[in-house]
């Protein structure tokens, strides 16, 4: 996108359902307003959103020589460590690229040890990295940042917002470094107003990690839940020939990742690894609403997955003349392929 949103919707004069929405159907392309999504949805579509509320997962800190650096906590791991990505404390906010094992990062009543690449000796962006705590009596890194950190944020936000900037209406257990921002312009009402028009509402659960994915970069696992209500859902909705809608691309990711050898969704829970693209098409997923990012190529892949490659070329094409303003406080599309 050439274009980015640096301020939360309400800062700009709107309400949260106020921003922009391009509707692309295989009819043709149609400008809306997020609070009219509930036009577009017929009764009995299925509606699922995820729960993951965002941490406030970046803390300032100091590398061993007294250089100032700033931590973004990603994901715990199963041996206690958690992924990290340090990165420049500059307005740049560039990666930091020389660190090695074994450095100490100072943080505020605490410290990490850098371990290992993840998920590579070849990898130059996330550690995994021992965390000690000094003002708790034990290791609740959720409960740490809460006290010391802020949103996770690059250079096209020039100012910090609070933690509630970047929660939904849907957000419930934190575990999040980034927002799932797809479905950040939901409001009460709108909730409200598509559920009476007879769209079904169902959870998952997807922890996004660093996702601000550079350039050749492919998606890291990442820890997810699908309830069984959701997934009996699913197929009933299948079945009787309705829509399933991914509010983003974690739901998508995880609703995709809950699929059987069979074709039905069922409860599942744990990581997956999953990368949808040309050569793994979306199964039950049959709508997505997503927020404008930069075009890069796993992004662009999982969209293409669910709509086709022509309809979200075509999206993109129109969204660049039209401004529509990109990144997580930005505009949305909704994504409605032939089913």
């Amino acid at each position: 996108m050439r274009l980015a949103a640096s301020t939360p919707a309400e800062h700009r004069g709107l309400s949260r359902d106020g921003v922009r929405m391009l509707v692309a159907t295989t009819d043709g392309l149609v400008h809306a307003r997020f609070s009219d999504l509930a036009r577009f949805l017929a009764p009995g579509d299925l509606l699922i959103v995820n729960t993951s509320a965002t941490l406030a997962a970046a803390v300032d800190a100091a590398r061993s020589d007294g250089r100032p650096v700033t931590v973004h906590f990603s994901t715990p791991l199963e041996d206690g460590t958690w992924l990290v990505e340090l990165r420049e404390s500059d307005a740049g906010r560039a990666r930091v690229t020389d660190a090695a094992p074994g450095d100490r990062i100072e943080l505020p009543a605490g410290a990490l040890t850098l371990a290992y690449k993840y998920p590579d000796p070849a990898a130059d962006r996330l550690w995994a990295a021992a965390v000690s705590i000094t003002d708790a009596d034990d290791v609740d890194v959720p409960a740490y940042l809460a006290r010391h950190g802020r949103p996770v944020r690059y250079s096209y936000v020039p100012d910090q917002w609070p933690l509630s900037a970047y929660q939904s209406v849907f957000s419930r257990e934190p575990g999040s470094a980034e927002m799932p921002s797809a479905g950040r312009p939901f409001s009460n009402d709108l909730v409200i107003d598509l559920v009476t028009s007879g769209v079904i509402i169902a959870p998952i659960r997807l922890h996004a990690g660093v996702a601000s994915l550079e350039a050749g970069e492919k998606p890291l696992p990442e820890r997810f839940s699908v309830p069984q209500p959701t997934a009996e859902l699913v197929n009933l909705t299948r079945a009787a020939r309705r829509r399933v809608v991914a509010v983003g691309t974690t739901v998508t990711r995880a609703l995709e990742s809950a699929i059987g050898a069979d074709g039905t969704a069922r409860a599942s829970e744990g990581w997956t690894s999953l990368i949808l693209g040309a050569d793994h098409p979306a199964r039950v997923v049959s709508g997505l609403i997503t927020g404008w990012h930069d075009p890069e190529a796993s992004h662009l892949a999982l969209l293409e997955a669910v709509a086709g490659q022509a309809l979200v070329k075509a999206a993109y094409a129109e969204a660049d003349r039209a401004g529509y303003l990109g990144h997580e406080f930005g505009d949305s599309c909704l994504l409605l392929p032939a089913l």
